[in-house]
C-alpha cells in the first residue's frame, strides 16, 4: 500500500519510514502538511496517511480534515493520526477532523501493522462497493449515474463531443422467443463490443447504450457507429432454437456551442428513434430540425420502444 508519512522530526520519519518498509508499503516522507497534503493530490494510488498531530505549518488535525476532504466516494484514504500526548479529548477531536485511527508516537510496530491491515481491508471493501454501485453487472459498463458523471467531465474537458446512442433492434420479441437469458447474452456482446469504442461508455437501461467521443466531430462519430452496426450485425448467438442474429439502430449527434450533455443525447435519442422508425439496423445523423420534432419527450434520455 501507499502510505503518506507526515512527521517534522527527520529521526521519526527515518524510524516509521523503515517499520512501513520492512513490510512492503511504499512510504513518501514529508516533514510539513502542505507537502504531503501536495502528494496526495498528485498521486491517487496513496490510499493511507500516517501523520503527527504535531506539526509546524498545518496541524495534524488540519491535515486530517483536508486529507478527508480530497478523499471521495472514489478514493479511500485511511487518515492514521500519532501522538505522544494521548487523551480522550484529543482522542475525540482527531475523529471529529476525518482521522479514522488514532496512535500513540513512537508507534509500536506490531500495533502500526495492525492499523494497516484494518486499513487495507476497509479500503477494498469501500472499493468495491463503489464499482458495485458504478459499472453495470451484465456489460462492466458504466452505469447510467456513472456515465452522466463522466459525460459532463468530458464536456468540460473538450469543447467538441459527438454522442452516440446505440439500441438493440427487437430486444422484446429476443426475450419473449428465446428467453431472457439470451437477451442477456445480447445485452453484453453489445456492452463487449462498445466497451472501448469511446472514451466514455455506459449501458443507460434496459437494451440501451452511449458512447461519448471526445474531440471528434460528428463524421467520425458516424463512422464509429458504423463499424459498431456492422460487427453488431455479425454477431450470431447459440439458443435452444437455433442460431440468432442480432442487429442494433444507432443515433449520432455532435454538441453545438452552449449545449449541455443532456441536450446533445436528447437528439442524439431522437436520431436513434429515427433509426429506428425508418426500418432499423441502421445509423441516423440528428439535425437541428429533430430537437423540436413533436414526438421528443422532455427531460428524459429513455423512452420506451417497440424494440
Amino acid at each position: 500500500m501507499r502510505v503518506v508519512l507526515c512527521d517534522p522530526s527527520r529521526t521519526m520519519r527515518l524510524y516509521v519510514t523503515r517499520l512501513l518498509q520492512a513490510r512492503d508499503h511504499d512510504v513518501k516522507a514529508f516533514a510539513a502538511g502542505p507537502d504531503a497534503l501536495a502528494c496526495m493530490r498528485a498521486d491517487a494510488e496513496v490510499h493511507a496517511l500516517i501523520t503527527s498531530a504535531e506539526l509546524a505549518q498545518m496541524s495534524g488535525l488540519e491535515l486530517c480534515w483536508e486529507t478527508r476532504v480530497l478523499a471521495g466516494r472514489d478514493r479511500p484514504i485511511y487518515v492514521i493520526l500519532m501522538s505522544s500526548n494521548i487523551d480522550k479529548q484529543k482522542l475525540g477531536e482527531a475523529l471529529d477532523s476525518g482521522a479514522d485511527d488514532f496512535i500513540s508516537k513512537p508507534p509500536v510496530p506490531d500495533e502500526l501493522y495492525a492499523r494497516l491491515r484494518a486499513a487495507e481491508r476497509l479500503g477494498t471493501m469501500q472499493r468495491e462497493l463503489v464499482r458495485l454501485a458504478s459499472f453495470d453487472a451484465l456489460t462492466g459498463l458504466h452505469n447510467r449515474r456513472v456515465f452522466f458523471e463522466r459525460a459532463e467531465g468530458a464536456s468540460r474537458r473538450s469543447p467538441m463531443v459527438t454522442a452516440i446512442m446505440v439500441d438493440i433492434d427487437h430486444f422484446k420479441r429476443i426475450n419473449d422467443v428465446f428467453g431472457h437469458h439470451v437477451g442477456d447474452k445480447a445485452i453484453a456482446a453489445v456492452g463487449q463490443a462498445i466497451a472501448t469504442a469511446g472514451d466514455v461508455t455506459g449501458r443507460l437501461g434496459g437494451e440501451e447504450f452511449a458512447l461519448l467521443l471526445e474531440g471528434r466531430a460528428i463524421a467520425e462519430g458516424l463512422a464509429v457507429a458504423e463499424r459498431l452496426r456492422v460487427r453488431l450485425a455479425a454477431v450470431r448467438i447459440e439458443t435452444a432454437h437455433g442460431v440468432m442474429a442480432l442487429s442494433c439502430s444507432f443515433g449520432v449527434g455532435e454538441r453545438k456551442p452552449g449545449e449541455s450533455i443532456d441536450d446533445l443525447l436528447k437528439r442524439a435519442d431522437m436520431a436513434l428513434y429515427a433509426a429506428k422508425t425508418g426500418g432499423r439496423n441502421r445509423v441516423v445523423a440528428a439535425d437541428a430540425a429533430m430537437a423540436a420534432n413533436a414526438f421528443m419527450r422532455p427531460n428524459t434520455v429513455i423512452r420506451a420502444r417497440a424494440g
